[in-house]
């Protein structure tokens, strides 16, 4: 006569065939329901964002971008601000701290350097540098200001938004403002750079699709703020 078999060990069915639960012993468990998420499953990366280390070249530029904004703001108010040779200089300043904002997001995702920190801190390199070089522009009277209150007040409010989700979750730069910020930036360029005033309406065109960009993307954000703070309560 047996003894009885130990719960943990596989039993046959009815049909006589084993029910295909591998032995898991009651320890293997624990872990597992401690580690959670820590166990790979589905396509994530090994190891996943914790493994990667926070000072890597993607966060090198990212930190570069903002090293850059008060460079360019010096270059851009020398003298009455007007001045062609340091408005080229100012634009080039621009031009390279934008350049980075491609790079880091590149190198990234290609060897996969993606950190929460560089969630958070990419776009808010990207307002500080569109920030500062929309308020430069109108302080100069080359900006109206209203174009620089709507940028600046969806900016701001998105970021606060951002930070007030964070314990729910990181909501990455979509693509809507990638082009945002890629349609601003050219606009910005325009402005910056001294060219003949037939060129003003091309520039005057860029900034209000630039305009129409942040306010739908803004919009969009905070849909999806929203979507993942019930997410979170409903679970």
């Amino acid at each position: 006569m047996t003894g009885p078999v130990a719960p943990d060990q596989g039993v046959p069915s009815s049909s006589g065939e084993p029910n295909g639960r591998a032995p898991v012993s009651g320890a293997s468990r624990a872990v597992s329901g401690a580690r959670g998420t820590d166990l790979p499953h589905g396509n994530a990366a090994p190891g996943g964002t914790d493994d990667v280390p926070l000072l890597n070249i993607a966060n090198i530029l990212t930190i570069l971008r903002i090293a850059l904004v008060p460079v360019f703001l010096a270059a851009l108010f020398v003298g009455d601000g007007h001045d062609t040779t340091w408005r080229l200089t100012a634009t080039a300043v621009f031009a390279v701290a934008a350049i980075t904002d491609r790079i880091d997001g590149q190198v990234a995702r290609k060897y996969g350097l993606v950190t929460d920190f560089g969630k958070m801190a990419d776009p808010i390199a990207d307002k500080a540098l569109i920030g500062a070089a929309l308020v430069g522009l109108s302080m100069l009277g080359d900006l109206s200001w209203w174009v620089t209150v709507i940028i600046g007040v969806r900016e701001i409010g998105i970021t606060a938004v951002r930070f007030a989700v964070i314990r729910h979750g990181v909501i990455p730069a979509g693509r809507g403002g990638k082009v945002k910020t890629l349609v601003q930036t050219f606009a910005i360029g325009v402005y910056l750079c001294p060219l003949p005033s037939a060129v003003d309406p091309v520039a005057m065109t860029l900034m209000a699709l630039a305009v129409l960009l942040t306010v739908y993307t803004g919009i969009d954000y905070v849909v999806q703020a929203v979507r993942l703070r019930r997410g979170v309560s409903a679970s």
